[in-house]
């Protein structure tokens, strides 16, 4: 009788300190994935479309996202700009007014946040809080992400573009200020009575 009772109390720690050791092991696991999970919504909050989403109805901020229909009707303002709309999937802009450089220094944060590590730079021109980038997200030989961003602490703006690009072509437009007038002819478009933005 001793002995069953040695061998029960033997057998019960034993399958204490299993049972101990799965449910530790559980909740380890269970937490990893938590922690996982806010730092995927935490990358999701840094994107354009959750950005855009976020503050299309702050006050004064010009807001467009043209519809697919109507991107082909802006690809008039040259070649260059012909070939890249023809590609694009998702076209959109973005004008914020900088009441103070707090906010001029809020907003540079904002795009760096939403660049990252993901973009590659290929402009960037920095002068104090003013700012000019060009960034694109590759994917093999083609770029799939365009978002040039401006700030000239008065206004800040960016213009993003998702599609299928050719590299070449991007860089020699941002080296040619393609961008800045498909920007203007993109608010002339939408708003007439909007004035040419001066970076």
């Amino acid at each position: 009788m001793e002995c069953m009772y040695v061998i029960f109390t033997t057998f019960n720690k034993r399958h204490r300190r299993n049972y101990n050791a799965k449910h530790s092991f559980m909740g380890k696991t269970t937490l990893f994935i938590l922690s996982i999970m806010l730092l995927v919504s935490c990358g999701s909050y840094n994107s354009i479309d959750t950005f855009y989403e976020a503050h299309k109805n702050d006050n004064q901020v010009t807001a467009i996202r043209v519809p697919h229909f109507m991107i082909s009707l802006l690809s008039n303002i040259s070649p260059e700009i012909n070939a890249l709309i023809g590609n694009t999937k998702d076209l959109r802009y973005m004008q914020f007014p900088l009441a103070t450089p707090a906010k001029a220094d809020f907003l540079n944060k904002q795009m760096n946040g939403i660049t990252g590590n993901s973009f590659i730079e290929i402009f960037r021109k920095n002068d104090d809080l003013k700012r000019s980038v060009i960034s694109v997200r590759e994917r093999k030989n083609s770029v799939k992400e365009i978002l040039i961003f401006n700030n000239n602490t008065k206004s800040g703006s960016f213009l993003y573009f998702n599609g299928d690009f050719d590299p070449v072509k991007v860089r020699e437009m941002a080296k040619n200020n393609q961008f800045e007038k498909l920007t203007e002819s993109l608010i002339k478009e939408y708003n007439p009575n909007t004035p040419a933005i001066n970076n």
